[in-house]
């Protein structure tokens, strides 16, 4: 990225977490170029280094923590001038930070994004700003001041099209942290793709808390179906996919979308987190129970080819050894063509945080690679069952002999990618090309170029 000759700040991100908390960081940087404060290449040559952190789970604030530690080290040894920190961590714990990481210069909530280039200027000046963290619930939603400033690395992007979360459910403190969910305006979010597809995005991926929920705060009428409508008439060719939705809120009018659709693709991310009712109504997810019966059939039976990634969570205060050999029973039938699979994280301020009767850690890990395992064996039958077909491949970037690249079933970061031999050389980034898939490794694919 380039960097401003005219400005004496440079700032230089670490983003940590999920998609969502990427956007806020380009959010950010957003402000920061308007503000004419430079964004540099890299953390490393910036004067101000700006860590985005993550809360969800006790794993995420460790990997935050040691950023921030890594990042104020950097500082002391005359690396950078300051270090701000942002994010979820923030808001979360607003009034811990200043003590937990007193060589912080800034801490930053995520209401306060577009005051970013301002403190970021106070802190590279030696003026610390302390802890800017609004009262009360988060309530803003933030439109990119410049829509193709992006950070994936490749040319694919997502589209944030709802803030917050009004599920409750017991484990999780996202609706603390992130606040009730509300919905972008789509008229925005149509101009938002339409600037990413002129500027040669080839992927959208629609995100949010659940994205399944978009336009329901709304008194407009805007649906998830009308959204994705609008971006479908978009000129171009480029992919759609919808990421992280309640399985209860599926419907019948998306699935039809789905089918008749140009550039959305058959793909859709729904977290069940468990199997057995007992354990789904203990989480708070008891709309889950009916609509997880048979979720796999009635996706695969109204979208020919759809392909279904999900997450669970093990190890959920009260799981008993039934609970479980319930879910993985469910997994081996279901048949997920992606999974991923958490252990239970104590979060403070939630529902399960009182609960009694938590498996031992112990337990609760084994559970996960059992269920990983059994996973790994559908994924090696799902490449097996794909060999000799053909698909389209998003070409990323190019490695040694071959070019990586991503078939409409994989999302990025979690799904695996798709080594792609026999490219032509004048193929680049972006380029969409036929192939044939020739067998698989793992959690990644192999193709040929027809």
């Amino acid at each position: 990225m380039r960097v401003e000759k005219n400005s004496s700040v440079s700032a230089g991100f670490i983003s940590l977490g999920c998609a969502k908390n990427l956007v806020d960081s380009q959010v950010m940087a957003g402000y920061l170029k308007h503000g004419g404060v430079a964004l540099a290449p890299s953390p490393e040559t910036a004067d101000v280094i700006l860590v985005n952190t993550c809360a969800f789970i006790e794993a995420a604030r460790e990997e935050a923590a040691d950023a921030i530690l890594e990042a104020c080290e950097y500082k002391r040894e005359g690396g950078c001038r300051a270090v701000v920190v942002t994010g979820c961590m923030v808001q979360r714990y607003r009034e811990r930070m200043q003590k937990a990481f007193p060589d912080v210069d800034a801490f930053l909530g995520v209401d306060e994004l577009e005051r970013v280039s301002e403190v970021v200027r106070q802190a590279a000046a030696g003026e610390p700003a302390g802890v800017v963290v609004a009262r009360g619930e988060a309530h803003k939603v933030y439109t990119p001041l410049y829509p193709t400033l992006l950070f994936t690395g490749g040319p694919f992007a997502y589209l944030k099209i709802a803030e917050g979360c009004s599920h409750r459910c017991a484990y999780c403190a996202i609706p603390k942290i992130r606040g009730r969910f509300r919905s972008r305006g789509a008229d925005e979010l149509l101009e938002e793709a339409r600037s990413m597809v002129a500027a040669g995005v080839k992927e959208i991926n629609l995100i949010a808390q659940d994205s399944l929920r978009y336009g329901t705060d709304r008194k407009d009428g805007a649906t998830l179906t009308g959204l994705l409508r609008r971006l479908d008439a978009l000129e171009g060719e480029f992919w759609l996919r919808v990421l992280y939705g309640h399985p209860a809120s599926v419907s019948d009018e998306l699935l039809e979308l789905l089918n008749g659709s140009r550039h959305v693709c058959r793909y859709l991310d729904l977290p069940v987190q468990h199997s057995h009712p007992d354990v789904l109504r203990a989480m708070n997810r008891g709309k889950a129970v009916d609509a997880i019966l048979d979720l796999p059939q009635r996706l695969r039976q109204a979208v020919p080819g759809i392909v279904l990634r999900t997450t669970c969570l093990v190890g959920f205060p009260g799981e008993t050894e039934t609970h479980f050999e319930h879910l993985l029973e469910y997994v081996k039938q279901a048949k997920f063509d992606h999974l991923g699979v958490f252990v239970y994280s104590p979060e403070e301020e939630t529902a399960a945080f009182e609960m009694a009767d938590v498996p031992e850690l112990e337990v609760a890990e084994s559970r996960r690679e059992r269920l990983m395992a059994a996973q790994r064996a559908i994924v090696d039958e799902r490449a097996r069952a794909l060999a000799g077909s053909t698909d389209t491949a998003l070409l990323l970037h190019r490695t040694r002999g071959a070019w990586i690249g991503r078939l409409a079933r994989q999302a990025p970061e979690v799904d695996g990618e798709t080594r792609v031999t026999g490219v032509p050389s004048d193929a680049r980034p972006g380029t969409f090309v036929p192939v044939r898939v020739t067998g698989g490794n793992g959690y990644d694919l192999k193709a040929q170029v027809i």
